[in-house]
């Protein structure tokens, strides 16, 4: 392949990029027959009511092309339910866009905005799709490292990374992997930072009904200072249990939400319909959002419980089912090297966070998705707390 690669003069764009952690581990995680902690998703099914609605709205033949920007219906509740949470009003005709989930947001607002030689602040641990998409678009990726347990923000560097080539930034918030929220200093100090400059910001909240212990989720949407330059990234799949069916939406003023829609036509042009529907009905019902919190954070505690008989020591997630376990009392081991090892020893499948960095950072600590049936967490503690 490499050799026909090369007679046609065909070169790879990403050709630092592998296959990803994610599906590293699941493989693992099934060919040793483990419980699987590593992927991010929910082993238990969305409400029965949500897939009767996507049946009838199906059998009523709404099975065709959506608008390309989605149904106005199912905008006009997301625009509600933005403005009830955080008082922020949102036409739902120019700056509300359905997308093909979460990622898809991402990379549509990437394209639409980066050109060759741009600079684009990150904050390491990052999700994975951000550095490729940033270099798939000829940007550059400037990463600031932030450090196991605490995973503070030292907003002096930020500022020293700055340039005149400085075109975006990537908020992830809540964050995964960290688990960590943006504090009401964040926001003031990233308000001040970027006031002065031409930076946009991509603000990822795919996680934003995942905080626990009181907190109330910082959207970016509630500055005043920050929004009109600024697209928030949701997903429903983090809402509605049903990561499958990859739908999302983004946020973003007209003038650049005009630019998402020129790319965004061209890449999806529009979002399942008969699900957009059903999604619509869905979320009448605020308790759907409103209840989410309590949900996963009985599942965090669940976890956290079960793990402090172990001689993993958890770092306490603020926000998204994710919760960060640090092993150097274990072992001296390489993150996927221990990772590989449990799985196949003791049967539980995480992530190492170091596959989060470019350069691999290894600080000893793993990912657990505790989005998961109380059973699954039940086996996987008593799985954990036998680690050797």
């Amino acid at each position: 392949m490499t050799n026909v690669f090369q007679k046609l003069r065909i070169f790879s764009k990403l050709p630092d990029t592998q296959a990803s952690i994610f599906s590293i581990m699941s493989e693992c995680a099934a060919k040793e027959n483990a419980i699987n902690l590593s992927q991010g998703f929910p082993d238990f099914d969305c409400d029965p009511k949500l897939i009767s609605f996507v049946n009838q709205y199906m059998t009523a033949g709404n099975n065709q092309y959506a608008p390309m920007a989605g149904l106005l219906s199912l905008r006009e509740t997301i625009a509600e339910k933005v403005n009830f949470l955080y008082q922020k009003p949102i036409n739902p005709d120019l700056e509300i866009t359905i997308t093909a989930g979460g990622t898809q947001a991402i990379f549509t607002t990437i394209a639409a905005v980066i050109q060759t030689g741009d600079e684009v602040i990150i904050f390491e641990p990052a999700y994975d799709s951000y550095r490729p998409t940033i270099e798939l678009f000829g940007g550059k990726v400037v990463a600031v490292k932030l450090k196991s347990p605490e995973f503070k923000i030292d907003w002096e560097e930020v500022k020293s990374l700055f340039s005149e080539r400085t075109k975006l930034m990537i908020i992830n918030n809540p964050n995964n992997p960290s688990g960590k929220c943006l504090t009401k200093e964040d926001v003031l100090k990233l308000e001040d930072l970027v006031e002065q400059s031409n930076c946009l910001i991509l603000s990822d909240e795919v996680y934003e009904h995942l905080v626990f212990d009181g907190r109330k989720h910082l959207s970016l949407l509630s500055s005043t200072r920050l929004a009109h330059r600024t697209f928030v990234i949701a997903s429903f799949g983090k809402l509605i249990h049903a990561t499958g069916w990859k739908i999302g939406y983004v946020i973003a003023p007209t003038e650049l939400m005009i630019e998402f829609r020129k790319v965004h036509q061209f890449l999806v042009f529009s979002v399942n319909t008969p699900i957009q529907y059903a999604i619509n009905d869905y979320l009448k019902d605020r308790n759907v959002y409103l209840q989410l919190n309590d949900f996963f954070q009985k599942k965090r505690d669940f976890l956290l419980e079960g793990l402090s008989g172990s001689r993993l020591k958890a770092i306490v997630p603020e926000g998204t089912y994710f919760l960060l376990a640090d092993y150097s009392d274990l072992s001296e081991e390489k993150e996927l090297t221990f990772a590989k090892r449990i799985t196949s020893e003791y049967k539980v499948a995480t992530i190492p966070v170091s596959a989060f960095y470019k350069d691999s950072l290894d600080q000893q600590v793993v990912r657990l998705c505790f989005a998961k049936k109380q059973e699954t967490l039940e086996k996987a503690i008593e799985n954990l707390i036998r680690i050797k």
